[in-house]
């Protein structure tokens, strides 16, 4: 009787985390390789200050590290403003065109939907995050993946927010 139980327990957790996560991503895309990449602004849709930048962040960490390319950033200014006045378009455009103009490849850019805590008593993590790659030379998303992720009361947004970004690449790392 015992074992039984250790399994039927051991299956009602990994409903439950499973059940903590959403993920809808693409089949890894055929890349070029030794190809030129760059990391464009997020946008930031969220109430959060700087959660697009904290996301790109997090992002250029693991592709630095499980992918081992070599990643240029777009040099945003101060442009805080752009995101705070709803203008991520604007600043999206800019991007893509810097972009274009250092004859970068592939572009990672995409959003950010959550990035908080929930309100209430366990005030758990919950994080949102689309990423899409735009092959510059065609103008075309050749790759994306989209995910949502909560975490338990003692997690921090930005542990469920590595975690979440680290699967939502899996398909680039492979794709290199």
């Amino acid at each position: 009787m015992k074992p039984n139980r250790t399994i039927a327990w051991v299956v009602a957790a990994t409903v439950g985390l499973a059940a903590c996560s959403t993920l809808d991503v693409g089949q890894p895309p055929s890349l070029a390789p030794n190809a030129t990449w760059a990391l464009l602004p997020l946008a930031n849709y969220t109430e959060t200050p700087d959660a697009g930048d904290r996301v790109a962040s997090i992002t250029e960490s693991i592709l630095h590290q499980k992918g081992g390319m070599d990643l240029k950033r777009y040099p945003v200014k101060d442009e805080k403003d752009t995101f705070l006045l709803g203008n991520n378009a604007k600043l999206q455009q800019a991007a893509m065109d810097w972009a274009s103009q250092n004859r970068i490849q592939y572009a990672l850019t995409g959003s950010v939907q959550e990035w908080r805590y929930k309100t209430g008593v366990d005030g758990e993590p919950a994080v949102s995050v689309t990423f899409n790659l735009v092959d510059m030379t065609t103008g075309k998303t050749v790759w994306s993946a989209t995910g949502s992720r909560t975490g338990w009361s003692r997690s921090s947004v930005g542990s469920v927010g590595q975690a979440l970004i680290d699967q939502l690449l899996v398909p680039i790392e492979h794709a290199r």
